[in-house]
């Protein structure tokens, strides 16, 4: 157990700085909906994306009765209902509730947790994180401070295969080799290094940490300038923790390829893909009743169906989910666009199906603004749909973009040639 400490809140560093905060976080919620063009949206969390299956059966309902019958995934593994009725944030609380998808009502909007989503199913990770995310929810449902949290900030639990580990989430947690973990503060170079059965509150006290020097200015870790050191000193000292020390190696893990995925003793899971995040009511159906217990949502989009029969991937193709890592959808993502975003300057779907080409190389997103809402952290093509017609091509790479050269009568071409050719060395 992590040893009690007492202590007040600390100050943070005279020098550094916080990005200025003068209004509330609107990101979205279960109870706190936002206005779209296409109705009310809500963004239901769902901690490391795992609804069992009557959650997801109360889900599709309440996308059918209540919106336009269809669930959007999100980068985070989390669920947006669209085209929500006017006056319906009371009904849809009460069946959220019901179906336990809103054990604190306070909590809601903070609840934003990725963990790797075949931890405990293909034995590739040290550890099963299921553990590990059930005890963190819980902790943050039951912590005061927790609920000052920003609907921005993120939690990741990784069982060392480093999949999640690299989505630039706020507080980290991964898995090492031979037991114990190491914790990371937003972006630091360093870890502290924690026992298994101490991570998850190791994780809800770092974010309590951030909370007291954030002080309101600040939703992000990456918001606080120059206080990354200072963040992982205090933690370390609250947790009574060795010092710490630098990122050792790792692997990285690309996200689960689409298709059948057996461990070492036979059980298969099966993995699938939403075509742009986006699954209609018969897709969603057809999901719940190919499960056997429990979906998992991955942050790429995806669905992780655990000890699943490899005799569902052919009803789950039928559906129009993606089941074959070579389909021409796979790696392809996008914003809702035109018509159900007003800021949008394109149907950024449509252009995205009609330019879709060969599969493989870098993964690309569409946006239909400079806002780029829900791109993916890592290396990508970033496709920005630009007011008064045409598109930027970017590719990005450890966090620097380079332009595409432009060319309107071209752009799907333009878009291969981004995702397949290599731009590390050209600056």
């Amino acid at each position: 157990m992590l040893a009690a400490v007492s202590t007040p809140s600390f100050r943070p560093s005279s020098q550094a700085t916080a990005a200025s905060r003068d209004r509330d976080d609107a990101c979205p919620g279960a109870l706190r909906l936002h206005t779209a063009d296409d109705g009310a949206l809500a963004r239901i969390r769902i901690p490391g994306g795992v609804l069992r299956v009557d959650q997801a059966q109360a889900l599709g309902r309440a996308a059918r009765d209540l919106g336009d019958g269809e669930l959007h995934l999100t980068s985070r593994g989390n669920v947006q209902l669209r085209g929500l009725e006017s006056g319906c944030g009371a009904e849809l609380a009460q069946r959220l509730s019901n179906a336990g998808l809103l054990p604190s009502w306070r909590h809601e909007r903070v609840r934003n947790v990725v963990a790797s989503p075949l931890s405990g199913l293909d034995g590739r990770g040290f550890v099963d994180v299921q553990p590990w995310l059930r005890e963190l929810d819980a902790l943050v449902c039951a912590s005061e401070a927790a609920a000052r949290l920003s609907g921005r900030f993120l939690f990741a639990l990784d069982d060392g295969r480093g999949d999640v580990a690299t989505l630039g989430a706020d507080v980290t947690v991964r898995a090492a080799p031979g037991g114990g973990a190491w914790l990371r503060v937003g972006a630091s170079d360093a870890v502290v290094s924690v026992r298994f059965e101490e991570a998850p509150r190791a994780a809800l006290l770092a974010a309590e940490v951030f909370l007291e020097a954030a002080d309101g200015r600040a939703w992000r870790m990456s918001e606080l300038t120059g206080q990354t050191s200072v963040l992982v000193s205090e933690t370390v000292r609250r947790l009574q923790a060795a010092e710490p020390t630098a990122t050792p190696a790792w692997r990285v893990t690309a996200e689960p390829p689409s298709g059948p995925v057996t461990a070492a003793n036979g059980t298969t899971s099966l993995s699938v893909l939403a075509p742009l995040g986006r699954l209609t009511a018969p897709q969603w159906s057809e999901l719940t009743a190919s499960a056997v217990h429990e979906l998992r949502l991955t942050p790429w989009r995806g669905v992780i169906l655990p000890t699943a029969p490899t005799s569902r991937l052919s009803h789950l193709a039928a559906a129009g989910l993606i089941t074959d890592p070579a389909s021409p959808w796979a790696g392809v993502g996008a914003c809702i666009g035109r018509p159900g975003c007003a800021k949008s300057h394109a149907d950024v779907r449509a252009d995205a199906a009609t330019a879709l080409g060969p599969t493989g190389g870098l993964p690309v997103y569409w946006s239909g603004c400079e806002r780029r809402c829900g791109r993916p952290r890592g290396d990508h093509v970033d496709v920005v749909a630009e007011q008064g017609g045409g598109h930027q091509v970017s590719v990005v790479r450890d966090g620097l973009a380079q332009a595409m050269p432009r060319n309107p009568s071209q752009l799907a071409a333009t878009v291969a040639a981004a995702r397949t050719q290599d731009h590390s060395h050209d600056q």
